[in-house]
């Protein structure tokens, strides 16, 4: 491969991959996403690594660089935050691979969304509570397709997890409250699981705003939404001892 497109995940430096560790030990070229990515991880890196920050370029900037690594016979890591898939702009990058004929690969890393889940101790998928996990953000510059709209997605009551938003906290609200009460309950989690950074707020869609904007949480949070946040005495039948299945007789 000539390109390995690596989540580095959402912030602290040993929820990496273990794969994806060794690409970046390895990488003769790095271009990472220096806007997201905790530059702890770059630890990592080789000493005689070329390292490249993508913040302030341009598409066309990174894929040149990319064409001249591969000219040298030289890989590339393109670092990503989170999870490539999700938010991650790595369509158009592999667009234009295909048409230079670059080989690629996606090497796979823990989204913010679940780091964000693991800082408040929420289980997003509880049975007869929320079978589904919505991941969307609220339009902005970028953006979304109207069948798409928050006020949309609230219809299902599901569990959200919405990503790079915060700075748009009240209209969050405003568009949540057409289909969620005010006492549902919302997390907004800054910088999960980044060492010493990371920051949890929790309160219900009456008070988020007023606790949001008093923490000075501007970027790099996700919100979670949804009654999963407040449960705490469920139990599920998976581990009920009535209930018989493959590898469990149900008790007598």
């Amino acid at each position: 491969m000539s390109v390995f497109f690596l989540g580095a995940g959402p912030g602290d430096p040993e929820l990496i991959t273990v794969k994806g560790m060794k690409l970046l030990q390895e990488a003769p070229v790095i271009i990472y996403a220096g806007s997201l990515v905790n530059k702890e991880i770059l630890a990592y890196a080789s000493p005689n690594a070329k390292i490249y920050d993508s913040a302030s370029m341009t598409l066309e900037e990174v894929i040149s660089v990319v064409k001249d690594a591969v000219g040298r016979n030289q890989w590339v890591v393109r670092l990503h935050t989170g999870d490539p898939a999700l938010f991650g702009a790595i369509q158009e990058q592999m667009t234009l691979l295909d048409e230079e004929n670059i080989s690629y690969e996606i090497v796979p890393g823990v989204s913010s969304f679940l780091a964000a889940a693991a800082a408040v101790k929420c289980e997003l998928t509880i049975p007869e509570v929320s079978q589904t996990v919505i991941i969307t953000r609220l339009e902005g510059r970028t953006p979304v397709p109207e069948s798409q709209r928050l006020k949309k997605l609230t219809e299902h009551q599901a569990s959200l997890c919405i990503f790079l938003s915060v700075h748009m906290i009240d209209q969050v609200v405003q568009e949540l409250l057409t289909g969620y009460s005010l006492n549902t309950p919302i997390a907004v989690v800054e910088k999960a699981s980044w060492p010493g950074e990371e920051k949890v707020i929790k309160g219900t869609l009456a008070t988020i705003s007023d606790q949001v904007k008093e923490a000075g949480v501007l970027k790099t949070a996700m919100i979670l939404v949804g009654n999963c946040l407040k449960l705490r005495d469920y139990r599920s039948q998976l581990y009920h001892p009535n209930f018989k299945h493959g590898y469990r007789d149900a008790s007598r």
